[in-house]
């Protein structure tokens, strides 16, 4: 890897320096943040990469990165973590969705089967428009948060009956013998 120690300077202004050295002596901020703090003072002071990387537990990629976003954009930009733009994939099952599933994997399967599959359910859904497309996975993971199996004779998404215990707790039994635990003087 070739060094990039010189390609991104590191140079703090006196109240940057400040901020730094205040966040690495709080006991309430995270883990993520304090490397980072640590990363822009000891590359302010001259240290290198693997010097660096040792000290903080990262790598000397990483130890590049954090000093790249400063040089691009500042102290406050790269102690924060940035926040997706897309917010992450949405469910394809909302709750709606995931009450008709479970209306459907309850009801009798399609002539001619015995139990629903995962892609029988998935056209099902399609079939009926409640999804514009599902994949079996999703399904299944959906099925499995509701405590629903397929193929058993129950046939519900309840979660199973437990029978009880035979004993309410522990007993004693009628033979117990009590030890002594002195021993007799002769």
């Amino acid at each position: 890897m070739p060094r990039l120690e010189h390609k991104f300077h590191v140079v703090l202004t006196d109240e940057a320096r400040a901020e730094l050295e205040s966040i690495t002596r709080m006991h309430t901020v995270g883990a993520a943040k304090l490397r980072r703090a640590k990363i822009l003072l000891m590359s302010a002071d001259g240290c290198t990469d693997m010097e660096i990387s040792e000290d903080v537990g990262l790598c000397e990629r990483q130890v590049v990165r954090v000093r790249q976003k400063f040089v691009k954009s500042g102290v406050q930009p790269t102690l924060t973590r940035t926040v997706r733009k897309d917010a992450g994939i949405p469910k394809v099952i909302d709750g709606r969705a995931e009450a008709q599933l479970i209306t459907i994997a309850c009801s009798s399967p399609p002539e001619g089967r015995d139990h629903w599959t995962l892609q029988l359910l998935c056209t099902e859904m399609k079939r009926l428009k409640i999804v514009k497309s599902v994949c079996p996975e999703t399904v299944r993971k959906t099925l499995k948060k509701t405590n629903f199996a397929l193929g058993l004779p129950s046939g519900s998404a309840s979660p199973r009956k437990t029978e009880p215990a035979s004993s309410s707790g522990w007993k004693r039994s009628s033979t117990f013998i009590k030890k002594s635990t002195t021993r007799n003087a002769r």
